[in-house]
C-alpha cells in the first residue's frame, strides 16, 4: 500500500505488476527502485534458491518486446551521448 502511495499510483496497479498482469514503464521501474533503495536491474535478476545444497533457478518472466525495445533505445541514447562527449574532448 505504501509503495503505491509513494509511486503516486494505485494499489491495484502495483498488484497487477506483482502478478505479471501489467508491466511497468521504465519511469515506474526507476521510481519503485528508488523508493525501495535498490538498483532497478534487481527487478530482473534471476532468483537462486537453495534446494538441498543444489542451486536451482527460478527465472522471472521474460520481458515484453516493447520493454526490450525501450531498454535498447535508452542504451543507444546513452552510448551516443557518451561518444559525443568523448569526441568533444578530441
Amino acid at each position: 500500500m505504501k509503495l503505491a502511495e509513494y509511486c503516486n499510483t494505485t494499489t491495484s496497479y502495483i498488484g497487477h505488476i506483482e502478478t505479471g498482469i501489467k508491466f511497468p514503464s521504465m519511469d515506474m521501474i526507476e521510481k519503485m527502485a528508488e523508493i525501495l533503495r535498490i538498483e532497478p536491474y534487481l527487478f530482473f535478476k534471476k532468483r537462486i534458491e537453495q534446494d538441498s545444497g543444489n542451486n536451482t533457478e527460478n527465472i522471472y518472466p521474460k520481458l515484453p518486446i516493447s520493454m526490450k525495445n525501450e531498454i535498447n533505445n535508452e542504451i543507444d541514447l546513452s552510448i551516443s551521448k557518451v561518444i559525443k562527449e568523448i569526441l568533444k574532448k578530441y
